[in-house]
């Protein structure tokens, strides 16, 4: 299993490469809204990726993984969450990625995320009234119940239209590089699989192995939040192991391995400053792993997995994501280096 664990991260790594999806000046660009390739990517992928999943669900492959609707906690941590995307410019699963191909900055959001992780978990219980209400694990086949021809007609129509969404935004972009759609299909192709009962049954994550992590070296260990998390973070520590390796071996065989602090963006935007960037990035980190646990998932384990099951949980997050991402992404790049 931990062989099987690391080869489809790994697969994940590649994918992202591909389209340097995992870049800061591809994230970071997407929050100033210059760069759509992380937008269209993950509306082609949950269109696909619903068709496919449902299918396999429905032939009894796989089974749901549907993440609960807190609404607190769904809000106020996909706001937070966007907010460390924007200012970081990396996503959970892509900041392994990012270091495997030498972004220092990526070193320092993951530190950043470790630390966030611990700090969640020690405020946990202070601020369960916050996270709430639970409206329960709502998603469309729930809605829709028994009724297998109008659910797999519904799930044709709502794929339909994230798909023709992703084009749309293409056409608008006027960009011709359709490297993002291969990197969405592969998407809707590797997550299903990952899906399988018969393999590991369970989502694509990333986030849990913050606080998983760091509560392991914190020594943060006795209570609840950690008996609920070490099992996902163990399997994610796994998963993530393999995309950073596949940054680093596929960056060196394409000969691009460098060690890099400051990317294009970040001093266009914001200047020369090594310090600033590794303050920022830190605090990015922080944000971005406390927004997640908060909301119970990342950029993977919640909008793309949870997309593709179309939860309402999900899309909701992604909503609010997308949010925080733009407005911090507006007040954040536009200030004066």
């Amino acid at each position: 299993m931990i062989a099987l664990l690391f080869i489809f991260g790994f697969l994940f790594g590649a994918i992202l490469q591909y389209a340097k999806l995992n870049k800061y000046n591809t994230i970071s660009g997407l929050a100033i809204l210059e760069n759509f390739a992380v937008a269209k990517t993950i509306a082609v992928a949950i269109g696909f990726g619903a068709i496919l999943l449902s299918i396999e669900i429905g032939l009894g492959f796989a089974t749901y993984h549907v993440k609960p609707f807190i609404l607190g906690g769904i809000v106020f941590g996909g706001l937070i969450f966007g907010s460390g995307m924007a200012i970081l410019g990396y996503c959970p699963g892509t900041l392994p990625i990012s270091l495997g191909e030498g972004s220092l900055d990526a070193l320092i959001g993951i530190l950043g995320g470790i630390v966030g992780g611990i700090v969640y978990t020690i405020i946990l219980p202070s601020i369960h009234g916050v996270l709430g209400p639970d409206l329960g694990n709502i998603s469309l086949k729930s809605l829709v119940g028994d009724n297998a021809v109008l659910f797999y007609l519904l799930v044709f129509v709502v794929a339909s239209a994230f798909i023709g969404i992703s084009f749309w935004i293409h056409k608008e972009e006027k960009a011709k590089d359709l490297k993002w759609l291969v990197s969405g299909i592969a998407l809707a192709i590797l997550t299903p699989i990952v899906f399988l009962t018969a393999l590991t049954n369970r989502v694509i994550g990333a986030s849990t192995f913050y606080p998983y992590i760091g509560d392991l070296i914190s020594g943060t260990t006795g209570n609840s939040y950690f008996d609920k998390i070490k099992e996902p973070g163990h399997w994610e520590m796994i998963f993530l192991a393999g995309a950073f390796f596949s940054g680093l071996i596929l960056s060196l065989i394409r000969k691009d391995f460098k060690f890099v602090l400051l990317h294009d963006n970040w001093k266009k935007h914001k200047g020369n400053s090594a310090y600033g960037r590794i303050i920022w990035a830190f605090i990015g980190g922080f944000i971005l792993i406390i927004g997640a646990r908060m909301a119970g998932g990342c950029t993977s384990g919640h909008i793309i997995s949870g997309g593709m099951q179309l939860a309402v949980s999900s899309l909701t997050f992604a909503i609010f994501v997308f949010a925080g991402l733009l407005i911090t992404g507006r007040l954040f790049y536009q200030s004066s280096k």
